[in-house]
């Protein structure tokens, strides 16, 4: 059978706005999933996730796993078998209940528990760490575009960007991967990463995902995060998700690549959604020339797209897609 040749693999964090998308491309692939949750077993926690056991195939091909990154060793019995591990869970804290401190070393060593029992498991042939631009844009260098050589300074997001509600994130992911990518390199374990842009699109999961919040701003009217517009990267959720199993099944696949298929401005991203959906009173580019923030760099994907991957959807798809989602679900 398909899914047998396919093989068995392991989604950590399989309950977030990107980890259940990739779940329904790896079992539409035919893939056999495990994935880890961090909710008990109980009934009503089960009719909680019946975004991910409603898929089509999960009946046959999805096993739930309970793990937590404070416990790193819990993840070992979902990767046990596998012969790859799509590592995406991450812990969030834009509230700043726990200590930077605190969660980097969660991600840090949850990370390094789930390498390690990759490499105890002797069946992983390579593990896909999903990392984020944060890794890649913050930098004191005088860049207009970043590639996957460009790192994230620590220091000076510590020094100049504390005030935004992302930086201990971004401080997080960028040790995060670099422990990550140490370890593999270390250990002779095959680990890939992939460094993604904003995420936009459609969504299983019944919550509104926490990127997708601030790319809605103009449809939704959320001035709030208008700042983080200013200019701004996109991938569709499901160019995500393709480009994490291109990434695992290509064997020329090696070290970070950054994954972006559309750049924007405020003023270009009104301008295009007020004359696609003229329904919603989406704000005039003269009453946004106030707004000030976070201005990101460009990146660039060349690296991926050199590999032989293509984005499918531009920034028209990912706007019809939210929208819908956001309809079906009840946030617009």
């Amino acid at each position: 059978m398909e899914e047998e040749e396919k093989g068995r693999v392991c989604v950590t964090g399989g309950t977030g706005f990107v980890g259940s998308w990739l779940i329904k491309r790896l079992l539409e692939d035919g893939y056999i999933v495990n994935t880890t949750i961090r909710s008990s077993s109980t009934p009503a926690d089960r009719k909680h996730i019946s975004y991910l056991t409603d898929l089509p195939g999960a009946t046959e091909r999805l096993q739930i796993f309970n793990a937590d990154l404070s416990k790193p060793e819990s993840f070992a019995p979902a990767v046990e078998g596998c012969i790859g591990v799509f590592h995406v869970a991450h812990p969030i804290d834009f509230e700043g209940r726990e200590t930077e401190e605190a969660q980097i070393k969660k991600s840090v060593d949850g990370t390094i528990g789930i390498l390690q029992a990759c490499l105890n498991s002797k069946t992983v042939r390579r593990v896909v760490y999903t990392s984020s631009a944060a890794t890649v844009i913050h930098t004191d260098k005088d860049l207009d575009v970043v590639d996957e050589n460009i790192w994230s300074d620590v220091d000076y997001i510590r020094k100049n960007l504390s005030h935004f509600r992302f930086a201990t994130y971004s401080i997080t992911k960028v040790l995060t991967e670099k422990a990550a990518l140490d370890f593999g390199e270390k250990s002779g374990l095959d680990l890939v990463s992939i460094i993604p842009t904003w995420v936009h699109g459609p969504f299983l999961c019944p919550f509104l995902p926490g990127s997708v919040l601030p790319s809605m701003s103009l449809i939704f009217g959320n001035q709030e995060h208008y700042s983080s517009l200013l200019r701004i990267c996109f991938v569709h959720t499901d160019d995500l998700a393709r480009a994490h199993i291109f990434l695992f099944e290509n064997p020329e696949a090696k070290g970070r690549y950054i994954c972006s298929a559309v750049e924007m401005t405020i003023d270009k991203l009104a301008e295009c959604l007020s004359a696609k959906y003229p329904e919603y009173p989406i704000p005039t580019v003269d009453s946004l020339k106030g707004i000030t923030g976070f201005r990101s760099v460009g990146v660039s994907s060349k690296k991926l797209l050199d590999l032989g991957f293509n984005y499918n959807y531009g920034i028209e798809e990912m706007f019809d897609d939210a929208i819908k989602c956001c309809k079906e679900k009840g946030f617009l």
